[in-house]
């Protein structure tokens, strides 16, 4: 039988529930426990794909094709497992998955009613992905705040739980301890009034992790302990980390995290082996010598802020590389938009061991990632282009090579007289009936590698399965123009003969990719193509 977890957040989103959560299925793991873990977000969207990466942060592709939150990501990243379908869920899947079974009298003419046939879809999708997984312990992310009107149908589902079996189930509330300057101390009342909210719900949390700039004081904790009902060892420090998530793990096992939960299911203790997150964080903090990679996107400004999420696994997935090199990476976003207005600001990008362009859709900065990819091309600064990167950089080539001026993708220029990047054809009918959700190529594909190329020489591998994201890709019909200006294609699909890696002759790093190969790299095993890019940049140091 499997042990299941819920986490939930309270006073304001975005504090780290998704951290939290892997941080435990890590501690879990390194007892020699098998964890899955699964978000809920609650959103009417069928599925993360049709968000906006600037409302909602990156859209991660789990191997099966499905198009989820970011925290799913930080799952497979902490755990090194492969998710599916199963571990994500929203509230429009949940209510398309009622209506359609309501349809085909699936529920034998009852009145379905919100509150018992909703909650219930969504207990079956839990224990369905526990059955599957056959994990010891099951995690389940809410998402959202307690108190939200959006979520009161989850937290039903989990109350529903709870009656089945007290001895299975565990509440987590993630909450944040606020420290206004102004008054000069913490304040503890609105966790107090989150954990109300949950109360209201029928809920009662076992363990609440509290998020803060600065450690809670035993005074903080007695006063959260006293009033919010949770023995003083329950109550665990979530302090901001120095220098990167990876370091949470160990910092809620200093304070016996991995002990609380197991007593709190009756589980014999036994000792925890987190060797490997050691090693991770001790290599952070002793890497010195410093690598400078610029990330060129339009996903940056939100308002007045910065939002590094709508990159969130580009970012990472380089860090994993520089860690493993020894190497502290410094990472800045560039606004690819700015380059368009001003090319005189294409000289800062020397300033930079490597540059990199991430995917992304539409019309806006492409004029700008384009001359980026010329400007890497010409200057030999070690370029990496995912995806829309790959399709950028054959235009530039393409125009700038192959003498073919205006060279365009049909997504932005659909009567272009050289489409060297095209809609797919299985893709062309989608977008004409405007079926857009759900609607790319998605999830793992096989790609073959060219002997005797960078490719090549990163994977070790013949054959390779990698994610991806996409409706268009390289026109084989300019594949000849494009070989005979330098352009090597490493990586085919044995199946479509579409390109999946492009690199280019005579230059230091010049690669891209119609995967993104970002969504396999992990902190204690990097992905291959981006520990190749990121030891180039450092060969002409």
């Amino acid at each position: 039988m499997s042990k299941f977890i819920f986490i939930t957040g309270g006073v304001i989103s975005g504090v780290g529930k998704g951290v939290a959560t892997a941080s435990i299925g890590a501690i879990l793991q390194s007892r020699g426990f098998s964890v899955t873990a699964i978000k809920i977000d609650p959103y009417i969207n069928v599925d993360a794909g049709t968000m906006n990466p600037l409302e909602h942060g990156e859209v991660f592709v789990t191997h099966d094709g499905v198009e989820c939150d970011q925290d799913i990501g930080n799952y497979e990243r902490f755990l090194d497992v492969e998710l599916s379908r199963l571990n994500y869920m929203t509230t429009g899947a949940v209510y398309s998955s009622v209506i359609r079974k309501e349809r085909n009298l699936e529920y034998d003419g009852k009145t379905v009613e919100v509150f018992y046939h909703i909650p219930l879809e969504v207990l079956g999708r839990i224990k369905n992905a526990a059955r599957e997984s056959d994990a010891d312990f099951v995690l389940v992310e809410i998402g959202g705040t307690v108190g939200e009107y959006q979520i009161a149908l989850f937290l039903e589902a989990a109350r529903m739980m709870l009656l089945q079996d007290k001895s299975d189930v565990l509440f987590v509330l993630v909450s944040y301890l606020l420290e206004p300057k102004m008054i000069g101390e913490m304040k503890t009342k609105p966790t107090q009034n989150a954990v109300r909210s949950l109360n209201s719900a029928g809920i009662q949390p076992d363990i609440i992790i509290l998020r803060s700039e600065n450690a809670p004081d035993e005074v903080r904790k007695q006063k959260i302990a006293t009033f919010c009902n949770v023995d003083q060892k329950s109550i665990i420090a979530g302090v901001d980390v120095k220098n990167s998530i990876y370091e949470v793990p160990l910092l809620f096992e200093e304070q016996n995290l991995g002990s609380v939960i197991l007593e709190k299911f009756g589980i014999e203790d036994v000792p925890s082996r987190m060797k490997g997150w050691e090693e991770i964080v001790h290599n952070i903090e002793s890497n010195k010598k410093e690598v400078k990679i610029g990330v060129v996107g339009k996903y940056f400004e939100s308002g007045k802020f910065v939002f590094a999420d709508s990159y969130i696994s580009v970012l990472e997935a380089i860090k994993h590389a520089a860690w493993s090199l020894g190497l502290n990476p410094v990472i800045e976003g560039l606004n690819a938009e700015e380059y368009e207005k001003n090319p005189d600001t294409l000289k800062e990008l020397k300033h930079y061991d490597g540059i990199i362009v991430p995917g992304g859709f539409g019309s806006r900065g492409i004029e700008g990632k384009i001359a980026v990819s010329r400007y890497c091309r010409e200057n030999d600064i070690p370029y990496l282009g995912l995806c829309y990167g790959m399709q950028i950089a054959v235009i530039d080539i393409a125009r700038s090579l192959c003498g073919l001026k205006d060279a365009n993708t049909t997504e932005i220029d659909k009567t272009t007289s050289h489409p060297v990047i095209d809609v797919m054809e299985g893709q062309k009918e989608n977008l004409q009936q405007k079926r857009y959700g759900g609607s790319m190529r998605l999830g793992n594909y096989e790609c073959s590698i060219t002997p005797r190329t960078r490719a090549a020489e990163a994977y070790q591998q013949k054959h390779v399965l990698e994610r991806h994201r996409h409706r268009y890709e390289v026109n084989n019909e300019y594949k000849d123009q494009l070989e005979e200006a330098g352009c090597v294609f490493s990586g085919v699909n044995p199946e479509t003969h579409l390109v999946e890696i492009m690199e280019l002759k005579d230059h230091p790093f010049f690669l891209g990719t119609q995967f993104h190969p970002e969504l396999k790299s992990r902190p204690m095993s990097p992905h291959p193509l981006f520990l190749s890019f990121i030891k180039v940049t450092q060969q002409s140091k």
